[in-house]
């Protein structure tokens, strides 16, 4: 294994684990590997990036902290060069938040002199300017991450953020350092105090492309996704990887999507779905005191199987935040996770095939509830999606989807995809 990812969530995961697998266009990525928490076996030989989904993005730090830890070991094991540190495309992290002290831990454990720190994700409008995060033309704070019910984001400027998490030095590297290209980026990173945070600039997927060739050799760096763009070209480059196209068998059977994100942008995808295919909307209220639960969900499921029913507790930003006002921010996030999981469990054993979730929490706790282990990465269904295949005598076909990732028609696509194309 040459590369090894940490990822804080599931479904971000699932984004670096496609653009490892992708590669540059005309060159084609590593045979990557996504694994449902941290293996106890030895990797396959043939793996050539191994990418560790955790559920640790709203974990306290601690925990956090120990769990990256942990997978890092792991991946070391396995004999990866270069680890990356994976977090959300819009930074999502309090002030007490875990992207900074998961980091300043990964740095000591591998040494690491400084590490390029970049969420950047132009392909869907997620760039950092002068060490600020915008999304689209909107600052972070602006673009509705002020309202987030797990981490609310009120700050566009990354190094404040970042500095009030981490005991190291946080510097920023501008975007007309990164436009110089690579080598001269490379020099500048390396010329950094010991134990730097870097916040580096990134407008476009070009800046991007810069920064992971700046990054040959470099022990950790973290980012979204974007940040693993010319990874694999390093490799390639180096006449140690043959370069691969990702590939992953589709699936037949019956389907199912759980929907657990309040993004605008899920909402509005719900909201699509519900206009030719069947949907149910979960009171979470019902959840707590006992009156839905997974049998529920599972009957709605399968009495509309073959029309990509979707079951949903989706709401806008205040019913939720009302919700957990009343019950606990906790205690609402684990009854959904539990619900969830459960329902997953139920299905997959009575014959489901293919699912497609939205939400990382929710994905998490599928995915967890599935213990399905490792995960083949096939084609990338929409920006930031790929295909996911498990392995063993009855596969069953993922999609795993961000709360603001996809098009309005996501979900009849995504079920579609994992069938290889046949609409329900």
């Amino acid at each position: 294994m040459l590369i090894g990812v940490i990822a804080d969530d599931f479904t971000g995961a699932g984004d670096i684990a496609v653009t490892l697998a992708k590669g540059l266009t005309g060159e084609g990525g590593l045979n990557t590997t996504q694994y449902t928490g941290i293996p106890t076996t030895p990797a396959e030989a043939e793996v050539e990036a191994g990418v560790v989904a955790l559920k640790s993005r709203s974990l306290p730090a601690a925990e956090a902290v120990a769990q990256s830890l942990a997978a890092c070991r792991w991946l070391l094991d396995q004999g990866c060069e270069q680890i990356v540190f994976k977090y959300c495309s819009t930074f999502d992290s309090t002030e007490s938040g875990n992207i900074g002290p998961v980091t300043d831990a990964l740095a000591a454990l591998l040494a690491a002199k400084s590490v390029v720190m970049c969420p950047a994700f132009p392909a869907l409008g997620r760039t950092v300017y002068q060490g600020h995060l915008f999304v689209h033309d909107r600052l972070l704070n602006e673009s509705g991450m002020a309202h987030h019910p797990l981490t609310p984001m009120r700050d566009a400027d990354l190094r404040r953020v970042l500095q009030k998490q981490s005991a190291s030095r946080v510097a920023h590297i501008p975007w007309q350092t990164v436009v110089q290209g690579s080598q001269a980026l490379q020099q500048v990173i390396e010329a950094q105090p010991e134990r730097t945070l870097l916040i580096v600039d990134a407008i476009s997927e070009h800046d991007l492309i810069t920064i992971g060739r700046a990054s040959q050799g470099a022990k950790l760096i973290t980012g979204g996704s974007g940040i693993a763009l010319a990874l694999p070209h390093n490799f390639i480059a180096q006449g140690r990887a043959r370069g691969k196209q990702a590939q992953a068998p589709t699936i037949d059977g019956p389907e199912a999507i759980l929907v657990g994100s309040c993004s605008g942008a899920t909402r509005a995808q719900i909201a699509e779905h519900g206009k030719t295919h069947p949907v149910m909307m979960i009171e979470v209220s019902d959840v707590l005191s006992g009156k839905t639960g997974p049998e529920q969900l599972v009957a709605f499921i399968t009495e509309h199987q073959g029309r990509a029913p979707l079951v949903y507790s989706s709401g806008d930003p205040e019913a939720v935040k009302s919700i957990q006002q009343q019950y606990g921010r906790e205690q609402v996030a684990a009854a959904l996770d539990r619900l969830f999981g459960q329902t997953a469990q139920r299905l997959v054993a009575g014959g489901t095939r293919r699912i497609v979730v939205g939400g990382g929490e929710t994905s998490g706790a599928v995915v967890s509830a599935l213990g399905l282990g490792a995960l083949t990465i096939g084609a990338e269904i929409e920006t930031g999606v790929p295909l996911m295949v498990s392995r063993g005598a009855r596969p069953v076909a993922l999609a795993l989807k961000s709360g603001n990732f996809g098009s309005k028609d996501f979900f009849a696509k995504a079920v579609a995809a994992l069938q290889g194309g046949r609409h329900a």
